[in-house]
């Protein structure tokens, strides 16, 4: 590689972590938009209904997928909508973990709007996109984008090239 290539791509590396080490960062998220209309299947050792808030509540090792997500955490609670035709919500607590093609978070708990497509996750985010990891306080994810936005002192390593 020639020498300003080298210097330019040092130069870079050397200014990323300041740009990421403040109060918001843009990252994608996922290797493709998810559709928020596609089912989603949830598995788990325990369910309670109640009938009368519209809710359930899936404890013990709850799996959620839907088309290449995954979401894993000890407890879920589901809220439907107010005509019963579909889920609207989805609130993980406990320790989440949210998978989308190569990229994965970790938090204490997530809430994810199956209407809007949009996940928030809260509590000691970490975001790990192959070699790199970001933290922060809070990730929002647009499923129907495959973007996401961290905020709250976001902080990052990135591994340079070899």
């Amino acid at each position: 590689m020639p020498l300003l290539c080298r210097i330019m791509s040092v130069a870079l590396l050397l200014s990323l972590p300041e740009q990421l080490d403040a109060q918001s960062a843009q990252v994608a998220f996922g290797n493709t938009q998810q559709d928020a209309r596609a089912p989603v299947e949830v598995t788990a050792d325990n369910l309670s209904v109640n009938q009368n808030d519209g809710t359930a509540e899936f404890t013990g090792n709850v799996l959620i997928g839907q088309g290449e997500m995954r979401l894993a955490a000890p407890r879920v609670l589901v809220v439907y909508l107010q005509d019963q035709s579909g889920i609207e919500r989805l609130q993980a607590t406990g320790g989440v973990t949210l998978v989308s093609g190569d990229d994965a978070a970790e938090s204490r708990e997530a809430n994810y709007n199956v209407v809007t497509g949009m996940i928030e996750m809260e509590g000691d985010v970490l975001l790990v996109q192959g070699p790199n990891a970001l933290s922060a306080d809070r990730l929002f994810v647009d499923t129907r984008a495959g973007t996401a936005r961290m905020s709250g002192s976001v902080k990052t390593v990135l591994q340079p090239e070899n």
